[in-house]
């Protein structure tokens, strides 16, 4: 699959087959993705902590907020909730800055997962507090954001934004998830 092949099927899936193991191996395959991509200044500042142990997970899983532009929807049901997780941790003691670095960093496992038939979400909502807790991370390691990951059972379509300008995601009676994008003419601006 080509690179835009690869960036477009890359989407952020909420629903999984639960059942469908990710092997730690492929979980450091990902992770390994993330440690050769970019970092500002090389300060390489972030840690992962993989996990795909169901007791575990299920520790996680509701200390996670799962689509802001569905209200009405709590989050996966079970059966249908990630088989895995990456923190995605700040060493504070290099650094309190993180810039683009936890970005770049979940795009490269997002795109690898994606290569080897597996979806993910980037979760930013997070009961940080409680988790680190559950979780025993030391202090120094701040909680930057949480991929959720699994084999995906939803459908995700791209498409453009409509004349109103609305960008929010909406599921259909089918529960086909649409994901509204800009069109190119409007991001692509000229040099002047």
């Amino acid at each position: 699959m080509n690179m835009k092949e690869l960036v477009r099927q890359t989407r952020s899936y909420r629903r999984f087959q639960e059942s469908h193991a990710v092997p730690m191996e492929v979980l450091e395959d990902l992770v390994d993705l993330a440690r050769l991509s970019p970092s500002g200044r090389n300060l390489q500042p972030l840690k992962f902590m993989p996990c795909n142990d169901r007791d575990w997970n299920a520790r996680i899983f509701p200390e996670l907020a799962w689509a802001g532009y569905l209200p009405d929807w709590p989050g996966p049901v079970a059966g249908e909730r990630p088989s895995a997780y990456i923190l995605v941790l700040g060493d504070q003691n290099l650094t309190r800055e993180f810039g683009a670095d936890p970005g770049i960093a979940c795009q490269s496992i997002l795109l690898g997962a994606t290569s080897q038939g597996l979806g993910g979400c980037i979760i930013g909502s997070v009961r940080r507090d409680r988790l680190q807790q559950i979780l025993g991370i030391p202090a120094h390691l701040e909680i930057l954001l949480v991929i959720a990951l699994g084999k995906p059972v939803e459908k995700v379509r791209i498409e453009t934004v409509g004349p109103d300008g609305d960008v929010k995601y909406w599921r259909d009676a089918a529960g086909v998830h649409h994901v509204p994008k800009r069109a190119l003419e409007e991001i692509l601006l000229p040099l002047h």
